[in-house]
């Protein structure tokens, strides 16, 4: 299980949520954890670089917020990040420095690392999108099984019960997720991957790699 590690899956330093993953080996161990986080966190803020709005809700002064765009505490805009038209913020949100949320993508209980985007169409749930990692239009995190049983990580050999029912993705920096994808709860996608439009991934992804299908996953060379 090493390629779920968090150390194997994301740059710390491309968060302002850095922090909360200090105690913890698998990234998927921190969801629980992000509400009191980001309150917490929205405390020490720079008032000169933030405002906040709301009931716990911090948004940077550099960020671009369109006036259409909802969003409920807590959650934490970054600094140049952009929130486009009708996206939906659901709470429980960090989103990173130059992180895009986009038109009519739904974000609830995750953290977009710096530069991560989710522009088009997307529902980022439950989930970690790591840095400059990028969501195709329309692509999903399913968050919950269909028989509403804890979600269980699977590689090819092993399996971690994670004792959580609402599980998206965690998705390593620099992964492409294309076009029209579902990410199935307990989907763990290593750094630097490309998933093929249109695709249905469960298990996980191994870092460098090209997702075409369950049985024809290859090495980037």
């Amino acid at each position: 299980m090493e390629e779920c590690k968090i150390k194997n899956l994301y740059n710390l330093e491309e968060t302002m949520a850095s922090e909360i993953f200090k105690d913890s080996t698998y990234p998927w161990e921190v969801l629980p954890k992000i509400e009191n986080f980001i309150i917490e966190l929205g405390k020490t803020l720079d008032e000169e670089k933030y405002r906040k709005i709301g009931e716990d809700i911090w948004i940077a002064k550099s960020a671009t917020v369109a006036p259409t765009a909802y969003i409920k505490g807590p959650a934490i805009i970054g600094e140049n990040a952009e929130i486009r038209h009708c996206a939906f913020i659901r709470g429980k949100a960090i989103i990173g420095e130059g992180a895009v949320v986009g038109n009519s993508t739904e974000v609830k209980n995750s953290i977009l690392f710096n530069k991560a985007l989710a522009p088009h169409y997307n529902y980022v749930g439950d989930t970690i999108l790591g840095y400059k990692a990028h969501m195709g239009a329309g692509s999903i995190t399913s968050n919950v099984k269909s028989d509403k049983k804890l979600v269980v990580v699977k590689t090819e050999t092993e399996k971690i019960e994670t004792g959580l029912k609402k599980f998206g993705a965690m998705i390593g920096d620099g992964v492409e997720v294309g076009c029209g994808t579902v990410l199935n709860p307990g989907t763990v996608i290593g750094k630097n991957s490309n998933i093929y439009p249109l695709s249905s991934v469960r298990k996980t992804v191994p870092a460098n790699s090209i997702y075409k299908n369950q049985n024809e996953i290859v090495e980037k060379i």
